[in-house]
């Protein structure tokens, strides 16, 4: 059941990193940026999803342990 859980909830913040990034790109373009502006925007976007990700679950885990 935990690695159900951990798998699933892996997914989600991957997907939800994926989607921050597409619109980080979407965003560059429509307001005028070169492809690898918009690319290097959408790269940043999600490095720093799946950051903030792992800093609340250590957060998360240092507080229920």
């Amino acid at each position: 059941m935990t690695v159900a859980v951990l798998l699933l909830a892996t997914a989600l913040v991957i997907i939800v990193a994926l989607l921050t990034a597409a619109a980080a790109a979407k965003l560059a373009r429509l307001d005028g940026a070169t492809y690898p502006t918009a690319l290097t925007r959408a790269a940043t976007a999600f490095a720093a999803v799946i950051t903030l990700a792992t800093t609340v679950t250590a957060a998360i885990t240092t507080l229920l342990t």
